[in-house]
């Protein structure tokens, strides 16, 4: 591993913008975008995936492979990522700092504490929580409905049992007994709202603007009445300065906030791209889960907010996905199955699909597992020649950025016709009609229904002037449509939309769809029962 110094001195970070957490790990100070551009015309590589298994497609992997492969073929690339969140590094997904040869380092580091990022955000979270509480304690000025208090606090960790709680038991001197819950950090709106931020100025505006609470004449309540903004930044002084890390072979990587995508936008914050293109000629980014979830708000919400565009989409696929869609029990993935990846390409289809309707042309990234057989990848590079789709096959997790070299190539010469990002919905647009937009466009519905719930909380969006935000829909990142059972690629369904909820600071409404929730809970046999400290030495955490 190369000092953190080195890495920045092959994107020439000044020193004195270089914050060093020990020698591997440093964050840039936003300073660095008041110097000069790297390039006039850096390029953006968006990677995304078709709808995935449950342990991942190698996503984040691919990404990192990729950005060896640029970095091997002599370009100035740097990665902007996201940061790893507890909660699934502790669940069933493991880390997420990639795999094999195609890691960013040091990867226990990152995927555990890193620099405090996540910390950070969910002491500020639960400051303006513990605040509106202590006003209704007080019935200060503010005047708030204990039963109409919106935010709810934030934890870095699946717990199914803090999803729904009741708070302030034990006597007045303890507070106002109230139904609330958790959410789990990565969903935590502050989280979006660093994301999205321009810098400190503007993520101070953010949080006066965000709606926590309805006093008791029924008007909003904005988070400025409650006076702990300062504080609130104070906490993420630190956190608001992008993190620099590097891969195995010492490619530069910017890692910074870490929403999900099946319940929040999914993308790693601005700052961090906006650094990384500043910095570099090659930017390789990702967005979460399958194309429908992460890319769909990278260029909604992302794009949109910041005023950037991706040059070339990948869109990685696996023949156990492909398998998986076409049938196959997960227990049995690894059995060579030609007719089931090719039943399964439908759902590559609707993805392709899906990313030209946004204007885009998708480069096909088949990252390779040890377990995948020739035929099988012969089924799903002939579907592409038939479609005229540019394809590679990948084997960066075992080879490193010289298995991406083919993948690489295709990327270089996709972005020569690149095209911008055409929206499936104007802002104006009312929001059932968004909602219908990217229900139909991106998951394939006939329509969208919604709850009595969720028609009352529309008329709110419309009475307090919130119908012109973008939308951020949460939905099952196991399936095309909100029923995690359905496989391949499913049609004549109906997206049920449950609730609407308002995240003025974040910029965005959130669509809360099926069973979907912000607070994920641990499965049977979780990721952390394997996890230990041996003679100083981190184990199990992958």
């Amino acid at each position: 591993m190369q000092a953190i110094a080195d890495i920045a001195a092959k994107l020439d970070v000044p020193g004195e913008l270089l914050l060093t957490y020990g020698r591997d790990k440093a964050k840039i100070d936003r300073a660095v975008l008041d110097g000069p551009a790297r390039s006039d015309a850096p390029r953006l590589v968006l990677v995304s995936a078709i709808t995935p298994t449950p342990s991942g497609e190698g996503k984040t992997t691919t990404s990192i492979g990729l950005g060896d492969a640029l970095a091997a073929t002599g370009k100035r690339v740097c990665l902007a990522l996201r940061e790893p969140s507890l909660g699934p590094c502790m669940g069933m997904k493991g880390g997420g700092t990639g795999g094999g040869r195609a890691q960013v380092v040091p990867s226990d580091d990152i995927n555990l504490h890193f620099n405090g990022d996540f910390h950070a955000i969910t002491s500020a979270h639960n400051l303006l929580a513990a605040t509106l509480d202590n006003h209704a304690h007080f019935r200060l000025e503010t005047g708030i409905e204990p039963r109409r208090v919106l935010w709810r606090r934030a934890m870095d960790m699946n717990d199914r049992a803090l999803r729904e709680i009741v708070s302030g038991l034990g006597g007045k001197t303890h507070g106002i007994p109230r139904q609330t819950g958790f959410d789990i950090t990565a969903a935590s709106e502050l989280m979006a709202m660093l994301c999205l931020a321009d810098d400190a100025e503007d993520l101070r505006v953010r949080i006066d603007r965000t709606l926590v609470a309805f006093d008791r004449g029924g008007e909003p309540l904005l988070a400025e009445k409650l006076g702990v903004t300062g504080a609130m930044l104070a906490l993420l002084r630190d956190a608001l300065h992008p993190n620099l890390v590097q891969t195995r072979e010492g490619t530069p990587a910017i890692l910074h906030g870490g929403p999900f995508a099946n319940i929040a936008h999914g993308c790693n914050s601005v700052l961090a791209t906006r650094s990384a293109l500043h910095l570099a000629d090659w930017v390789v980014t990702e967005a979460g889960f399958g194309f429908d979830l992460g890319a769909e708000k990278f260029f909604h919400i992302k794009c949109r907010s910041a005023g950037i565009d991706a040059d070339v989409v990948v869109l990685v696929a696996t023949v156990r996905a492909l398998k998986m869609h076409g049938g196959v029990e997960l227990s049995e993935l690894e059995s060579s199955d030609p007719a089931a990846v090719e039943r399964g390409l439908q759902n590559l289809e609707k993805h392709v699909e899906s990313i030209r309707r946004l204007g885009k042309a998708p480069v096909i990234g088949l990252n390779r597992f040890a377990s995948d057989s020739d035929d099988e990848i012969a089924v799903v590079r002939r579907a592409c020649e038939a479609a005229d789709l540019p394809f590679a096959e990948a084997s960066h997790f075992a080879d490193g950025g010289p298995g991406a070299i083919e993948l690489a190539e295709a990327v270089t010469h996709a972005a020569g016709a690149t095209t911008p990002f055409r929206p499936l919905y104007e802002l104006s647009d009312s929001v059932p009609d968004k909602i219908r937009a990217v229900a139909r466009g991106m998951y394939g519905a006939e329509d969208v229904a919604f709850t009595k719930d969720a028609e009352r909380e529309l008329a709110v969006v419309d009475r307090l002037g919130y119908a012109g935000l973008p939308i951020c829909i949460a939905k099952t990142q196991n399936s095309l449509s909100d029923n995690p059972a359905l496989r391949g690629r499913p049609r004549d369904f109906d997206l049920t939309v449950r609730s609407v909820q308002i995240n003025a600071g974040a910029g965005f409404l959130v669509v809360l769809t099926g069973d979907i929730m912000r607070m994920p809970g641990l499965s049977r046999h979780p990721q952390a029962e394997r996890i230990d400290l041996i003679n100083g030495q981190i184990t199990g955490l992958s």
